[in-house]
């Protein structure tokens, strides 16, 4: 029975390695040069990074104005201002035609330094790639499936490690040659590491599109854990949230609910008809000044409402969480909702403070290499697994270990509990389990010997 359920926990470990590798290995590069994504920017282009007139700084709508000088035809719809003194303030345009692009503008004299298009950049294509594989919502399910299946390498994986009485198993036995020393490779480096690389994975999983967006975020709001319980009550008829105009927000407010500018002098009636579109200097200027009456002269994010009713938006997303704020207003600098993580609920102040520690941002220079050992580790898990492999393997074969009996009971609950914490993976042995289902019973069967039968 013991042999039995290793040889079952091996085998899984096997086919869980073999799909999963070439996605953690993107995964894990990708992830660690985005740990060092301003590091990265300033080093390839300090000329659009770095502001030459010092550090003054001019208000937000001067320097919008100064980019649709520059660029005609084009619509700004955000402004991210300096995260400190001698930084550029960086504004996003979309064209008439062609793909939105980012300007940086000196913010002491409002001079335009240069432009990029995000995605073509070293850190926009590790991004998109460390998110979606480059294949959008496909690839955003491809990656939480990958990242799910990991969970259940590790678990396996330090199943087929426990000692049972051969020692403590921390030790690497230099003795060993050949395909046994990756093995006492593969074997450390997952034991040591295994408990970071699976809080990179449970941090990283509340951004998926399915556990994050339809489990976590609906179920955390519902029970009042998520974005503040309170902003239902700002929501406008648009159904808009800060992510629909931002293109980004903190993950506690991704889907609270975007409140409507009501026409002047009907601020007590949601419903009724809405404001005018404003979004001059002088509109931009106004709100620049209220952010800074609220304590944010500089590092807020702010989107500029290309529709009649909707607000404008701003937030700070700091290294730590804690500093996370989030302001709505109208074209007259007035606030409509300002929230902050002090309102968050539980469960969205868990995974901003996650967040933060899987990006590398909390704990600064100490967080960012501590996440890059991680990254290390995970690659180190896969050439070595994959060295194993081809060593071991038949010619001609894939080298699977063999199929034990397994007891129908057994895996109605682990489909059930991966079901339940893992929903993408659940569905994907549910899946598997039914095509080998369909395979034997499609498949006929060898002819039984000679005199071997029923009697």
């Amino acid at each position: 029975m013991a042999a039995n359920g290793y040889a079952t926990v091996w085998r899984w470990h096997f086919y869980a390695g073999l799909f999963t590798a070439p996605f953690l290995l993107i995964l894990s590069i990708t992830g660690a040069l985005y740990l060092f994504n301003d590091e990265l920017n300033d080093w390839i282009y300090p000329q659009l990074r770095f502001a030459p007139s010092g550090d003054t700084v001019r208000p937000a709508g001067d320097l919008v104005a100064s980019v649709r000088t520059h660029y005609p035809d084009t619509t700004v719809t955000r402004i991210d201002m300096p995260v400190e003194p001698g930084r550029s303030a960086e504004v996003f345009v979309t064209p008439e035609q062609g793909e939105p692009f980012r300007v940086f503008v000196d913010p002491g004299n409002g001079a335009v330094l240069g432009d990029f298009i995000y995605a073509r950049t070293l850190v926009g294509f590790a991004d998109r790639m460390h998110g979606s594989l480059l294949l959008g919502e496909g690839g955003d399910a491809v990656v939480e499936l990958a990242a799910s299946w990991a969970l259940v390498l590790i678990a396996t994986g330090l199943y087929l490690w426990w000692p049972r009485g051969r020692g403590v198993g921390f030790r690497f036995n230099r003795q060993r040659r050949g395909r046994a020393r990756w093995r006492e490779l593969h074997r450390l480096t997952g034991v040591y590491a295994a408990v970071l690389i699976v809080f990179l994975i449970i941090t990283g999983l509340p951004w998926a599109s399915f556990w994050g967006d339809r489990v976590l975020t609906p179920v955390s709001n519902a029970l009042g854990l998520g974005y503040p319980p309170q902003l239902r009550h700002h929501g406008g008829d648009s159904g808009k949230t800060l992510l629909d105009t931002l293109g980004e927000a903190p993950w506690a407010l991704q889907q609270a609910p975007l409140p409507t500018v009501p026409a002047a002098h009907d601020h007590h009636h949601h419903h009724g008809p809405t404001a005018a579109l404003d979004t001059s200097t002088a509109a931009i200027n106004r709100v620049h000044r209220a952010l800074a009456a609220n304590g944010l002269p500089l590092a807020y994010r702010l989107s500029i409402p290309t529709e009649a009713g909707d607000p404008y938006s701003a937030y700070t997303y700091p290294a730590r969480p804690q500093g996370q704020r989030t302001l709505h207003f109208d074209s007259d600098g007035q606030v409509l909702v300002n929230t902050g993580f002090a309102e968050y609920g539980a469960i969205a102040k868990a995974v901003e403070y996650g967040v933060a520690l899987h990006m590398g941002n909390y704990f600064g220079r100490a967080n960012q290499l501590v996440m890059l050992l991680a990254c290390i580790a995970i690659v180190a898990l896969v050439i070595t697994g994959l060295v194993m492999w081809w060593r071991r393997r038949p010619a001609g074969g894939i080298g699977a270990p063999a199929a034990p009996p397994v007891r129908a009971r057994t895996l109605v609950l682990l489909l059930a509990a991966l079901l339940a914490l893992l929903p993408l993976a659940g569905l994907s042995l549910l899946l598997v389990l039914t095509a080998e289902a369909l395979w034997r019973r499609l498949t006929p069967r060898p002819p039984a010997p000679p005199g071997v039968g029923p009697r």
